[in-house]
């Protein structure tokens, strides 16, 4: 087992208990987060993207389930549970209310240590799977799409 390894194992558990203060004593201070929701650069940033999660998911937690031989990148892939129960950013910049659904993400990160901090971290998992868990299907889409296809139709009878 890496020093690498043993970050990345302490991350994980400064995460679960949403310890945010910890979390960020692994990164160095000019870290970069890579993730679905956007780049952030230095612990400031990090800690946003962070805070985003706990608050909407009081009870988000990581489970690993496999981590790839190497020490650097150390990879992980996880499964991310929780319940939304508290206000979630999303991209457009609209703030959704907790809706109480539980969400089960399949995810992977990669986490380069350099000097025994992260200096950078890349979170990979699927956002329509999320919101889709959330209820935010393509809904509003399809029926929009259905009314233009229904317009259009009606356009060609007469």
């Amino acid at each position: 087992m890496s020093r690498s390894w043993d970050i990345k194992h302490d991350l994980c558990d400064a995460i679960n208990a949403h310890d945010l203060d910890r979390v960020l004593e692994f990164y160095a201070p000019d870290a970069v987060y890579v993730a679905p929701a956007g780049v952030a650069e230095g612990r400031e940033q990090i800690s946003w993207l962070y805070e985003q999660f706990f608050r909407g998911f009081p009870d988000l937690h990581l489970t690993a389930w496999y981590e790839v031989e190497c020490d650097n990148p150390a990879v992980t892939e996880w499964t991310i549970t929780g319940t939304h129960r508290g206000p979630f950013l999303l991209p457009d910049g609209r703030e959704v209310e907790g809706t109480g659904r539980p969400i089960t993400l399949r995810a992977t990160c990669l986490s380069h240590i350099e000097d025994g901090k992260i200096s950078t971290h890349r979170e990979y998992f699927d956002q329509l799977e999320l919101y889709t868990q959330l209820g935010f299907g393509l809904t509003e889409q399809r029926t929009a799409c259905m009314q233009a296809t229904a317009s259009g139709r009606e356009g060609r009878r007469r």
